[in-house]
């Protein structure tokens, strides 16, 4: 089965590709000839995740899908949550700076508890309308998962804010415990099984 995902971060690509295994051919953005820098300016994961895939089914017709992902962090109100990418000052998704603003602002607090959560906005073309307007049915699938963010960064796998990043149940960071154990516990993986589930049927 083939579908498109709204992405050009080839660490997205390539872990979503490996979840979904070899039942489906899935297309970057590049791959489509869609160059663009999708605008995500809504306020909330959903937002974002449906903003990216309407942008790429009304501008090229594609069946898609597109995730939003934020890290929450419950002693500092949700943060960074919708801003995970651009957490620090004057930055685009620099992940080292990212953590240590992270770090930097959770001190040496005792609370460090916090979840991961990815959202995936597919919409699925309809058949034509009579008078030649093409129309999509939207469906969201979410991913969670809880854990802790230690001290100090650990392990060099994953991408984003895995080294710091202890799953429930757990004693590595995901950065540790490498993309296999990863992607079959990680709010991604939780989000792109529903995603898979959907699609099969």
């Amino acid at each position: 089965m083939k579908i498109v995902f709204a992405t050009n971060n080839n660490n997205k690509l390539s872990e979503i590709r490996r979840i979904l295994g070899e039942g489906f051919e899935v297309v970057s953005l590049a791959e489509t000839g869609c160059r663009e820098d999708i605008p995500e300016t809504g306020d909330t994961l959903e937002e974002n995740a449906v903003q990216k895939a309407r942008y790429v089914f009304d501008k090229y017709g594609y069946s898609c899908f597109a995730d939003d992902t934020g890290l929450e962090v419950y002693a500092l109100g949700g943060e960074p949550g919708v801003h995970s990418a651009r957490y620090a000052e004057e930055t685009d998704h620099d992940s080292n700076a990212n953590m240590e603003k992270l770090l930097r602002k959770l001190g040496d607090t005792t609370e460090r508890k916090a979840r991961f959560r990815t959202v995936i906005a597919l919409l699925e073309k309809k058949e034509k309308q009579e008078n030649g307007t093409q129309e999509a049915t939207l469906h969201i699938f979410e991913g969670k998962v809880e854990g802790s963010i230690i001290t100090e960064k650990r392990g060099n796998e994953g991408f984003g804010y895995d080294p710091v990043f202890v799953p429930e149940g757990y004693d590595k960071t995901f950065a540790e415990l490498g993309m296999d154990i990863k992607n079959n516990i990680s709010h991604r993986a939780k989000a792109v099984r529903k995603l898979a589930d959907h699609l099969l049927k």
